[in-house]
């Protein structure tokens, strides 16, 4: 989503924030963070190809608040969200907006979006995604 992010604001500042779920455990682990310096005065668009829980954006909007940006300035960017992300999202979040091409209704046991797009990097890189998963 950079790249078409880059191609239509050639100037835009942007930033990386790296979570991903502990497999045992099924939290989210924050393993990169690089933000723009000043980024308390930004409007941010937080962009997440997939929610499904919601568990890693809502990670991803209070390190966005740890740094003083403002709730309301906050934009989470989606493709395909779950029903479960919007209501958690929203719910923890009410002033952060939503934008999402498509809500799905249910999550499999592997917490993944039913139907779904299939996991998106793989998609992306056309990969199969056999490769370090656990079956």
């Amino acid at each position: 989503m950079e790249p078409a992010l880059r191609a239509v604001c050639k100037d835009v500042r942007i930033g990386k924030i790296l979570i991903q779920t502990n497999m045992d455990s099924g939290e989210p682990e924050l393993h990169y963070l690089r933000l723009p310096k000043d980024i308390s005065e930004d409007h941010v668009i937080l962009m997440d190809s997939t929610v499904s829980t919601g568990a890693a954006a809502m990670m991803a909007v209070r390190v966005l608040l740890d740094h003083e940006v403002q709730e309301e300035k906050i934009m989470l960017v989606s493709l395909l969200m779950a029903e479960l992300g919007v209501h958690s999202v929203a719910y923890a979040f009410p002033k952060v907006k939503i934008i999402t091409t498509a809500v799905d209704k249910d999550l499999d046991e592997s917490f993944h979006v039913i139907p779904g797009i299939g996991d998106f990097g793989d998609r992306y890189f056309g990969t199969d995604g056999s490769v370090g998963r656990l079956e």
